[in-house]
């Protein structure tokens, strides 16, 4: 048996999410309430330049009270994951990439979201303009090895869940 949506009641419309209540039948046939997040998917890209460099993006996180290094990424905003993860990479970072490479798709909160993370690979990268939201005016990039940023997540200084995969998956692929 499986979990079955009975009724659903919007308990908070947000502006980037919205608070749910569901009653369901659990896989056990007990009726119940389940809450929930919806969000849109989310998107993260490991861009290896020529030389082998990564760049990764430093940015403030409120529920953190921490800045926090990440891979550029972000919301789909409406588009297919790849096109967002292309658009997400120019804002941030100002690299331009013709194409992205599928690394995965993760779960990062399934008991709490259905949201997912698509990760991506890109290359033959070329620099334009950063333009970055009002909210990531904060924002700084680093840049480092794929090998450095790898060691950077063995450390811990970069926690981010899509971030980690992604490193981790590119590392794997690129062997």
């Amino acid at each position: 048996m499986t979990w079955t949506q009975v009724s659903t009641r919007l308990l908070h419309p947000g502006r980037f999410i919205s608070l749910r209540q569901d009653t369901v039948t659990g896989p056990d046939g007990v009726r119940g309430t389940y809450d929930h997040v919806e969000v849109e998917d989310g998107v993260r890209v490991v861009a290896i330049d020529g030389q082998g460099y990564v760049p990764l993006v430093e940015d403030h996180f409120y529920l953190q009270q921490q800045r926090l290094l990440h891979l550029p990424g972000g919301g789909t905003g409406g588009q297919n994951p790849s096109q967002a993860a292309l658009r997400e990479l120019q804002e941030e970072t100002g690299l331009h990439a013709d194409d992205v490479d599928p690394l995965g798709v993760i779960d990062p909160l399934p008991g709490v979201t259905a949201a997912r993370t698509h990760l991506y690979l890109a290359t033959s990268l070329r620099l334009g303009t950063v333009n970055r939201e009002p909210t990531e005016s904060g924002m700084r990039v680093h840049r480092m090895t794929l090998g450095e940023a790898v060691e950077a997540v063995r450390a811990g200084r970069v926690s981010e869940a899509g971030s980690v995969t992604a490193l981790l998956l590119a590392e794997l692929r690129l062997r």
